[in-house]
């Protein structure tokens, strides 16, 4: 069973629409990445301001969360290749919202990579503030290219 859906559109080819089954566990994915990515930098900003050990526990906790919920994003961004993306490569619709989407998830994807294999004190403050701001830039993003695919449909 194909985790797409494909409707005429006419002069354009074809539009793409993720199926529910598929689609709710990507959102639901990427706005878990987002809200413990913000609450790790809530907790890592107040345990650097309050000294409070609580803070330090949240902040860990958050980035475990961050982590595990990373990988389910792997494997449904691995999926989202075939399904979606090339198929709208294909048939032209939304690339230029598309190609960033792409490319804010490969910042994503080789930052994380730096900030959890690479020990360099040097590169790791680096690292985070482009994964931070990359993160933010996808969450303003994402929604964006949903609007402007489901805009393209009607």
């Amino acid at each position: 069973m194909a985790a797409f859906r494909s409707r005429p559109t006419g002069i354009t080819g074809c539009t793409l629409r993720l199926r529910t089954s598929y689609r709710y566990p990507l959102y639901a994915a990427f706005a878990a990445l987002v809200l413990t990515g913000a609450g790790w930098l809530v907790a890592d900003w107040q345990k650097d301001v309050a000294g409070d050990e609580i803070w330090q526990q949240v902040a860990a906790n958050m980035l475990m969360v961050h982590g595990g919920m990373a990988m389910l994003a792997l494997l449904l961004l691995g999926a989202l290749i075939p399904l979606h993306v090339q198929r709208s490569w294909r048939s032209g619709e939304n690339l230029v919202s598309g190609s960033v989407m792409a490319a804010i998830n490969a910042v994503l994807i080789v930052t994380a990579f730096g900030l959890y294999y690479l020990g360099s004190e040097a590169v790791r403050p680096l690292m985070s503030w482009i994964h931070l701001g990359t993160g933010v830039s996808l969450a303003l993003i994402l929604p964006l290219h949903i609007w402007l695919g489901r805009r393209a449909r009607r």
